[in-house]
């Protein structure tokens, strides 16, 4: 195996260690929060089991670019591709926006989620409007999912 498949599997390693890292912080938080809501008023489950679940995306996230990339490389299909050194380091950093944007992003959603979960607990009846706050954080996981994508699918071409 060549250092340029080495090093992409190393890129592609971190997109869903780190994605999936900051989802499972973010679910975390969000479900010690709705457990506490729950413990108070369990109609409220279904609600806040919603807003718990919003940063486990990241890791999905990350773990799609994990495939494509792996895809790419002819690990999935089993032929190898004998990457240079140089389109190793491309696929490195393709996987970068995903792995540190899905971290940073899974991470605080959680935190607002948690937040949302506070909005729920108090006033069940905006649960619609809880559920923007942490759906904009995950604007940026999107962005960043795309990016991964598209740099990764054109590496070889």
């Amino acid at each position: 195996m060549s250092t340029g498949v080495v090093i992409a599997l190393i890129g592609a390693a971190l997109a869903t260690i780190l994605a999936g890292v900051g989802s499972a912080l973010g679910v975390a938080a969000g479900g010690q929060a709705a457990a506490g809501v729950v413990s108070e008023d369990p109609a409220q489950f279904a609600k806040v089991l919603i807003l718990q679940l919003l940063p486990g995306t990241q890791g999905i996230y990350g773990l799609l670019v994990t495939f494509i990339a792996l895809s790419q490389i002819g690990l999935l299909g089993g032929s190898v591709v004998e990457l240079t050194t140089k389109q190793g380091w491309a696929f490195f950093v393709a996987c970068l926006p995903i792995a540190i944007v899905g971290l940073v992003s899974a991470v605080f959603q959680g935190k607002t989620s948690v937040a949302s979960i506070g909005v729920v607990a108090k006033k069940p009846d905006q649960f619609g409007k809880a559920m923007l706050f942490p759906a904009m954080v995950e604007t940026y996981a999107i962005l960043a999912l795309l990016i991964s994508i598209l740099s990764v699918t054109n590496i070889l071409k």
